[in-house]
């Protein structure tokens, strides 16, 4: 039987907010150290250090709770001594590394430079001193993990590239010698060589209570926003709770909506704007776009077949990716899911159609054209299939988090948050049932609006489903 997805009149169910918040044990964070040790021991360096800032700091806070509110940071591993962990931060850090619950785990080592330009700098040792300290030493192996690795198609020496600042990878190249100090950052980002592509049943938790959130404030909006308001007021929809940002806030209408990723300003919305809306936090991202407008025939004559022209391929495209999603999988299977549905150039798909995510919204991503990397349980993944069209028919956007789990880590799911279990599953018999979605059972979504997608905005109640 031939499927096609259409748009009809959904009775969207309230899946429910947290009343628990899940929390990362200390032993995890031991556990984490350990085995990224392992694995950088098995590469053969004989220190690790991993850089973080404001921006870039989901390595460090994945390994010890930590993140830099706003300065810069460095987790040192000596891998060939038996020294703790250095963790090195700026004036206003040493004050705030009581967040992490395996402090008393770690060294602390204040270094002046990492804190704002003009704080007080005569207090602390030189940086290489401290890295030293830290277990890097002349001859000695290096590697090195920020945020990105590279590959031969970008530049002449992936291995030997590094993305921290200058200043922090001469002083060490010049330590340790510059033949000996490598980018490491596959150790913890690849999507299935890294150590933090795949997650525990706390870790899991803590990005469904996330995604909860996020997802619900997006809801909040798709229901409740109205011409006439500004793009502030409809961020107030949202009734934020202060969870700290993997992005910024994104909303928009109007002319501004067509670069997608603006935030919110004082522009009142208006009948008939493009509007688009993304809000991530920590472990999670949802994101919608549409019309404001009630029904198709408040658009532009040129561009009424909206929903059959574009809107209904994307979802049978999403639907497809839904459908190939599961342990064994490979990153081609989902890219052959899309690419087979909306490759055509008018859709202009051109990022990754999903990918891993974590406390940064964006991890890596094993999708991608004849990728054989395949999907394993414990990873969270973000459906994000953007359409970019560059024209009046503008996009349309479904952006969730779920996670695969097999059937031991769903029992520990079930058995240590039944509360999130409850949602998840309350989700899945949505998404089954009433849009369509042939999910494997190790599919559990994260988002209270799984896969529902109102393209008419002032019509939150009519939404894509597979008929």
């Amino acid at each position: 039987m031939v499927r096609h997805a259409e748009l009809a009149e959904l009775q969207l169910p309230e899946f429910g907010t947290p009343t628990k918040e899940p929390i990362i044990p200390p032993e995890t964070y031991l556990e984490r150290i350990e085995t990224l040790r392992g694995k950088a021991r098995g590469k053969g360096y004989d220190s690790l250090v991993v850089y973080g800032d404001r921006e870039h700091f989901a390595n460090v806070a994945w390994l010890t709770g930590y993140d830099p509110r706003f300065e810069e940071t460095l987790l040192i591993l000596d891998l060939k001594g038996g020294a703790k962990p250095l963790l090195v931060v700026g004036n206003e850090g040493k004050g705030y590394t009581g967040i992490s619950t395996i402090e008393k785990r770690l060294r602390i080592a204040l270094y002046q430079s990492f804190s704002l330009v003009s704080q007080p700098r005569g207090e602390s040792r030189p940086l290489k001193q401290i890295l030293r300290l830290g277990g890097v030493k002349r001859g000695g192996r290096v590697g090195v993990a920020g945020w990105k690795y590279y590959t031969g198609v970008e530049v002449d020496d992936p291995e030997q590239t590094l993305e921290i600042p200058s200043y922090i990878a001469d002083t060490i190249r010049r330590m340790a010698g510059r033949g000996n100090v490598a980018n490491a950052n596959t150790l913890l980002i690849h999507p299935t060589e890294g150590v933090r592509a795949v997650n525990d049943v706390d870790q899991l938790a803590r990005f469904e209570y996330a995604g909860t959130y996020t997802s619900q404030a997006l809801r909040d909006v798709l229901f409740g926003v109205r011409p006439g308001m500004t793009e502030f007021e409809a961020v107030r929809l949202m009734r934020l709770n202060g969870l700290p940002l993997s992005c910024h806030l994104m909303l928009s209408a109007g002319p501004r909506a067509s670069m997608g990723l603006p935030s919110p300003s004082s522009r009142v919305i208006e009948r008939g704007d493009q509007f688009t809306t993304a809000y991530g936090a920590w472990g999670s991202l949802n994101s919608r776009a549409g019309f404001v407008v009630e029904s198709a025939e408040e658009l532009p004559k040129a561009i009424r077949d909206y929903v059959p022209k574009l809107v209904a391929p994307y979802f049978e495209a999403v639907a497809a990716w839904y459908e190939k999603l599961r342990i064994g999988a490979t990153g081609g299977d989902l890219w052959k899911a899309v690419h087979g549905r909306i490759g055509d150039p008018f859709y202009g798909v051109h990022l990754n159609p999903g990918h891993l995510t974590s406390l940064d919204e964006w991890l890596s991503s094993p999708s991608y054209e004849g990728s054989e990397e395949r999907l394993v349980s414990g990873m969270a993944v973000q459906v994000d299939v953007i359409p970019g069209t560059g024209t009046r028919y503008f996009t349309s956007n479904i952006e969730d988090g779920l996670c695969l789990a097999d059937g031991k880590l769903r029992g520990e799911f079930d058995d240590r948050y039944p509360e999130a279990w409850g949602r998840i599953q309350a989700r899945r018999e949505f998404m089954i049932d009433e849009l369509g979605l042939r999910l494997a059972p190790e599919v559990l979504p994260f988002s209270n609006i799984p896969a529902y997608l109102p393209p008419f905005i002032l019509s939150p109640k009519m939404a894509m489903r597979m008929a």
